[in-house]
């Protein structure tokens, strides 16, 4: 069996029973960066042949990975810090698996940007993580108009020498809205701090980041100003069927249907 297993993003008494009875059990274990792993490796006293697994060497392991699963090996793969392939390696591992028709899991556990979501308290019903802005300055525009309209909260990493350039980013892309720093998470410093976007995050940056911004407000429609059963109503008394209603609505309100779909069900009670 090949287990992906989330690590600490920090804090190394963030980790799982199960985690460790897989790191435990494993006949080898794929790192990120064999040197880190080791850290929490020694830490639990868990002693593992290490496998070196990087964005520049990916497909290559991937091919080792998958020749020691069809030899009956059991085989753990961790990243640095948080879940594998969440802005980690790991996507290619997974495919690879996958048209090799062997099984593979997840050892569920850490990620910094849940556990951000949760500490900013920014809306956490409807989000979009965006990862790290990669590219040219033009490239990261064309990625972030995509986004300038979504509702949702929108979630980035960003490493300390990129975060003043990031939000300035952010600011030209989206106005100034309401956002939230979060770093070292998990950490004896770990902070959350409040700004918004024009004003920018004042003071030195220091450990690894995630921003959110708050999503853009629903565009000036009458129809918001109803209930949410009176605006699925009213599209239905004009012949649409609930279904198209329900969509009409949340396309009004700028929110999955999902988030109104509870008004249909109140509503047949």
């Amino acid at each position: 069996m090949v287990s992906f297993v989330a690590t600490p993003i920090g804090n190394l008494g963030d980790i799982s029973l199960r985690a460790l009875d897989t790191l435990r059990e494993a006949d080898v274990v794929f790192c990120e960066d064999t040197r880190h792993s080791l850290k929490l490796l020694n830490y639990y006293e868990i002693k593992k042949p290490l496998v070196s697994c990087h964005k520049f060497n990916e497909l290559s392991a991937a091919e080792k990975l998958v020749a020691l699963a069809r030899e009956g090996k059991n085989v753990a793969v961790v990243t640095d810090a948080g879940t594998p392939v969440i802005s980690d390696p790991g996507n290619l591992l997974v495919q690879s698996l996958r048209e090799a028709g062997i099984a593979y899991t997840l050892i569920p556990g850490a990620c910094a940007f849940v556990a951000a979501l949760v500490l900013s308290g920014f809306p956490a019903d409807t989000f979009a993580f965006l990862g790290f802005l990669r590219g040219k300055t033009s490239e990261k525009r064309s990625f972030l108009q995509r986004y300038a309209d979504f509702c949702g909260t929108l979630l980035f990493y960003s490493a300390p020498q990129d975060v003043d350039g990031d939000i300035k980013l952010l600011a030209e892309m989206f106005g100034d809205r309401e956002a939230c720093a979060v770093r070292e998470i998990t950490k004896l410093h770990e902070s959350v701090e409040y700004f918004g976007l024009a004003e920018g995050l004042p003071g030195e940056k220091r450990g690894e980041y995630v921003l959110l911004v708050k999503g853009a407000g629903a565009k000036e429609n009458p129809l918001n100003a109803l209930s949410e059963i009176e605006h699925i109503n009213h599209y239905m008394e004009q012949g649409m069927s609930e279904k198209d209603a329900l969509k009409a609505a949340a396309r009004d309100r700028g929110v999955p249907k999902s988030a109104l779909y509870k008004y249909t069900i109140k509503d047949k009670k």
